[in-house]
């Protein structure tokens, strides 16, 4: 998808060209001729792209909430804190389990004692079994008495695993190392469970997400290097995959290294995809004259230097496409000499 040059502009590039054509406007009187260094124009095959435009979005997000009904007891962060993963975001009341931890502790240690004896009583009657001072009904009730024990103590430790878990929810830790951008609650709140707390996120790679039709998409593998404009930076990206959308669209997702948070999530962005090579005339930048929304190239004609307005398309490795207003044999005048 092509940049749009605004409609003021487009209107009067148009009345421009149309009433000059290719003519050469010369330079106002009394102004000096226009310097540089000359350099031919040629016809220059170039990788062709087709541009989409999306959105760069963090890597990862997370909304934290919890499964407990309770007081918020302390908050240990902000808006725009870096957070280490693991770290400690939000503490609830917690008090009740507390008590609940001391009865199941006490049901365990029950148990247990249970099953030592048990296992003695299994112990003993296994011996006098041996030695046919005891029957086999006896044993029998003593080896069922021993597997109750066991399994008294199996629930037991089940309870404190189960409670272990909930209490866990009682302190709200981040997932990943990121960024805090969302709090939604203050010491005294009372949280419910599922309700959001603190939404934290890893910006430190982003998602570039665009749609586009079937064919901007053939050949398209995970993997692909492509090149990813946020405003007007452009970076490397590499596609993460390409899934249908529905609605005869593809969606494409590219991955950004963004470890110094050099691009901030959510910025506007757009992917240059890959499809094949074109021919296109290419100028250094140091020809190109703005003036408004105009833009144009130092010529060279006849030994005269003249501006002549023409309509850009995008950078290439450091020179600009022109797409119309030049041909190629043209001469343009380079500001500082050089390509």
């Amino acid at each position: 998808m092509r940049k749009l040059i605004p409609m003021a502009g487009t209107v009067l590039a148009t009345l421009v060209l149309g009433a000059c054509g290719r003519e050469a406007a010369p330079t106002p009187a009394g102004r000096p001729p226009l310097g540089g260094t000359p350099v031919a124009v040629t016809d220059t095959l170039i990788a062709d792209a087709y541009e989409a435009a999306g959105t760069a979005e963090p890597i990862r997000v997370a909304t934290l909430s919890t499964k407990l009904m309770g007081t918020v007891t302390a908050v240990s962060v902000h808006e725009g804190d870096q957070v280490a993963i693991g770290q400690l975001l939000v503490r609830l009341d917690a008090r009740d389990l507390d008590a609940k931890r001391a009865q199941v502790e006490a049901g365990l240690a029950e148990a247990s004692a249970v099953r030592q004896d048990a296992t003695v009583q299994v112990g003993r009657i296994r011996a006098l079994y041996a030695d046919s001072a005891a029957t086999k009904a006896q044993l029998d009730q003593a080896e069922t008495g021993l597997a109750r024990a066991d399994a008294a103590v199996a629930n037991a430790r089940g309870m404190a695993a189960e409670l272990a878990a909930t209490a866990s929810y009682a302190e709200v830790r981040a997932p990943f190392a990121g960024i805090v951008t969302r709090r939604f609650v203050d010491p005294g709140s009372f949280a419910a469970p599922g309700a959001p707390l603190v939404t934290v996120e890893d910006a430190s790679t982003l998602r570039v997400t665009v749609s586009v039709a079937p064919d901007a998409v053939r050949g398209l593998r995970r993997g692909t290097a492509v090149t990813a404009t946020i405003g007007d930076t452009a970076i490397r990206a590499t596609v993460e995959g390409v899934v249908p959308s529905g609605a005869n669209l593809y969606t494409v997702n590219a991955l950004v290294p963004n470890a110094h948070g050099r691009f901030l999530s959510g910025s506007a962005a757009a992917l240059a995809l890959p499809r094949g090579t074109r021919r296109a005339i290419l100028v250094p930048a140091g020809a190109i004259v703005r003036q408004g929304d105009l833009t144009g190239v130092r010529t060279a004609t006849a030994g005269q230097a003249s501006v002549r307005w023409v309509k850009l398309g995008r950078t290439v490795g450091g020179a600009v496409e022109v797409l119309s207003g030049l041909a190629p044999g043209d001469t343009v005048l380079v500001a500082g000499g050089g390509r």
